[in-house]
């Protein structure tokens, strides 16, 4: 099978289609590399070829590079191999970029563009940038960028040096170290791509004919040349240097290779000719590339993501998309739900007990809708398209002819009984029932249904219209049908399932409560709450477990840890950590929402510091314990809750608990997630240091017997576990 085919018209264009058979976007392998450099020799050397045209037969022109490839380079071959492989991409491209003209005069080349239907990304972008020009279909729902960054690597293909060449450094930034993705329309205000047209084939076979000997030389093939913005010892490139160094510790303090990497590569490129720019891109990408965290990142945010996307653990049974949904509670987390449903195309009914609450929560939508087209990203007839969806009401009878029902309603496990039997009494015999709740037992909610086997927990996390994950929770009568039902939504609504077993707070609020609890812990140790937040931070913790305790709320710690005791009594491990969190509540100290909590808060609600109350209450210790003392602490109690979670079955699955944890509460994602992050570690070291932290800090850091195990075997998870799958 081929991935790129070629055609001539009677005017001398030819037109090389890139069609990966079997595939719903172009992924370029070895073997595709190659058939593109075959038809592209083939037609530089034909003497009635004028020009080329490079697209996709697909309407998204590319997803990029097939990591899984560039991964078994490193795998057979190490470093050399993956360097290897990306010079003779590079190769490839520079013969493309260069197009059989002669080095010396740069004259007698052909006219090489390319037209981009869809989405560029990766080396759907890297490819066309070594073109001679890029014309690309009027369509606003493209995404043309490289997002690589957001997966551990950075542009590898010559992406980095062309961009940076054509842009200029500080232009470059965003798209580069953040991953910017834009519309067809601002990638060609930014000066990523030339032209868009209506019709982009015809554009781009008129400028090809057209196209003179100086058009189709690049500018850094053209003698003079000077980088847009200036070079790292010009003094304006100087000061953008200088900038983008501080700006990238500052946002990853150096737990992410990927960022400086980039930089390294743009900085180092920026002063050789640009052949040698090209080795140095290729170095710093195998670099990279050999690193274990990119490693990690690109299995966990690349290939488990997007095997858990497309239902890897999904039961065999016909597809069960949903026509219908019914939302029990209009507040922030019911509306949010069918807002994401709406907006994915499914009938909504938003049911609340007074028409007021359910006509506000459907307001929650347009408001999303509003702030869509104010960003001119939502038209006004995908506006009322959406809201057309939702029938806000109180009448139970609305629910009628759902095929999902999904109760949102208050954490309450009296009124969610009594909305379960409300609904059931109205919808069809076969309606799938989920109830959404983040730490209720779904084997006892389910008592309330007359079908406890179509009964299902989905956890959303909010806000929902922002966050990736949902948690599916399997009672203990669930059947597979379920399961399908809720996978087949979280699909709809593109978001990332993990599926896991009951438990109490399931898998994500398990591992999360502990490290909110350790940094309370600490403080009232005396720590100093800077090095306890500073300690998360540089472990690449999104925020620190004071910030994030605003942010959730006091008052729900208050409640989640009433509950806890409540269904303990003497086994309850955090007395300690409630005299912190009980004191803050009687203080009216409630977090973000109250402009108070652990930390302080202008009237306008911006953070302003850690409140100095906290020193008066807790004073801090004479002796400060080490930096890795305090980080081994935080990362410890998260992960070893998922090697519980694992060898407890509450998780089936590692890749759903590296995936979790990085979406659903932000473990560290330069690490893959806790398994991953413990691989790294190897189970021996892991052990050692839950052995000193048990005999320092207590028995909430004891070595679970499956880590115990696996180090004595000198197993590691993804070795062990990756292996039982295959079996399976």
């Amino acid at each position: 099978m081929t991935d790129f085919t070629m055609s001539k018209d009677a005017d001398g264009v030819a037109t090389i289609t890139w069609d990966v058979p079997n595939k719903s976007m172009n992924v370029l392998s070895w073997e595709g590399a190659s058939q593109l450099g075959a038809l592209v020799d083939e037609a530089l050397a034909d003497d009635s070829v004028k020009g080329i045209i490079i697209t996709s037969g697909k309407p998204d022109f590319a997803g990029g590079m097939d990591l899984n490839v560039i991964a078994g380079l490193k795998d057979t071959g190490g470093a050399q191999s993956v360097f290897d492989g990306v010079m003779d991409l590079h190769h490839l491209l520079r013969k493309i970029e260069r197009a059989g003209m002669d080095p010396k005069t740069l004259k007698g080349g052909k006219p090489i563009v390319t037209v981009l239907p869809g989405t560029g990304l990766g080396i759907g972008l890297e490819l066309p940038l070594a073109t001679h020009r890029i014309f690309a279909a009027d369509n606003p729902k493209a995404k043309i960028g490289l997002p690589e960054i957001k997966v551990g690597i950075f542009p590898g293909a010559g992406g980095t040096t062309r961009l940076v060449r054509k842009m200029g450094a500080m232009a470059a930034a965003p798209l580069l170290l953040e991953g910017k993705l834009n519309d067809p329309r601002k990638a060609k205000a930014a000066g990523v791509i030339d032209e868009v047209a209506e019709d982009p084939m015809a554009a781009a076979k008129e400028w090809v004919l057209n196209a003179t000997d100086a058009d189709i030389v690049k500018p850094w093939d053209q003698k003079g040349y000077k980088m847009p913005g200036g070079e790292p010892y010009h003094p304006a490139g100087f000061m953008t240097f200088v900038g983008a160094n501080a700006m990238v510790h500052g946002k990853t303090l150096g737990v992410y290779p990927a960022a400086k990497a980039l930089l390294s590569a743009v900085y180092e490129g920026a002063m050789v000719p640009f052949d040698q720019a090209l080795r140095i891109e290729a170095r710093w990408f195998t670099k990279v590339m050999m690193n274990p965290s990119s490693s990690a990142m690109i299995r966990s945010l690349f290939i488990n993501k997007g095997a858990l996307e497309k239902g890897a653990n999904r039961p065999d049974l016909p597809d069960e998309k949903v026509k219908k949904v019914g939302v029990l509670g209009a507040g922030m987390m019911g509306a949010g739900i069918a807002y994401v449903s709406a907006n994915a195309g499914i009938e909504v009914v938003l049911i609340d007990a007074k028409q007021e609450s359910a006509d506000k929560g459907k307001a929650y939508s347009e408001g999303i809708l509003d702030k869509g087209i104010s960003r001119k990203k939502v038209t006004e007839e995908k506006k009322a398209e959406v809201l057309g969806r939702i029938n806000a009401t109180t009448d139970y009878a609305a629910l009628e002819g759902c095929d999902l029902i999904v109760e949102a309603v208050f954490e309450d496990p009296g009124v969610k009984a009594e909305v379960t039997k409300q609904a059931e009494a109205v919808i069809p015999q076969d309606a799938i029932f989920a109830t959404n709740t983040s730490t209720l037992p779904i084997t006892e909610l389910a008592k309330a249904s007359q079908r406890p086997e179509q009964f299902i927990g989905i956890h959303f996390f909010s806000p929902v219209d922002k966050m990736m994950l949902v948690e599916i929770i399997k009672g203990k009568e669930t059947g597979d049908r379920a399961v399908a039902k809720a996978l087949d939504f979280v699909r709809q609504i593109r978001k990332t399932p993990i599926v896991v077993n009951d438990a109490r707070f399931f898998y994500a609020n398990r591992c999360i409560i502990p490290y909110l609890n350790e940094g309370m812990r600490m403080l009232s140790e005396g720590v100093n709450p800077t090095l306890i937040e500073n300690a998360a931070k540089m472990m690449g913790m999104p925020l620190g477990p004071l910030q994030l305790l605003d942010e959730t709320s006091i008052d729900l710690g208050v409640k989640i840890a009433k509950a806890t005791k409540a269904a303990m009594g003497d086994a309850y491990p955090d007395g300690v950590v409630d005299e912190v969190l009980f004191w803050m509540a009687d203080q009216g100290r409630m977090g973000r929402k109250a402009n108070a909590g652990f930390y302080a808060y202008d009237e306008k609600g911006k953070r302003q510091g850690l409140w100095d109350g906290l020193d008066a209450k807790f004073p801090e210790a004479d002796e400060q314990p080490e930096l890795t003392e305090v980080q081994h602490r935080l990362m410890f109690i998260q992960t070893l809750e998922a090697v519980r979670a694992l060898e407890e079955g509450v998780l089936e699955d590692i890749r759903e608990g590296d995936v979790g944890a990085i979406l659903g509460w932000g473990f560290a994602p330069w690490s893959g997630g806790p398994f991953s992050w413990f691989d790294m570690l190897g189970a021996a070291r892991a052990v050692e240091i839950c052995d000193a932290l048990t005999a320092d800090h207590g028995e909430r850091f004891k070595a679970p017997a499956l880590l115990r195990e696996m180090a004595e075997k000198d197993q590691s998870f993804y070795g062990r576990f990756a292996a039982q799958k295959k079996a399976a």
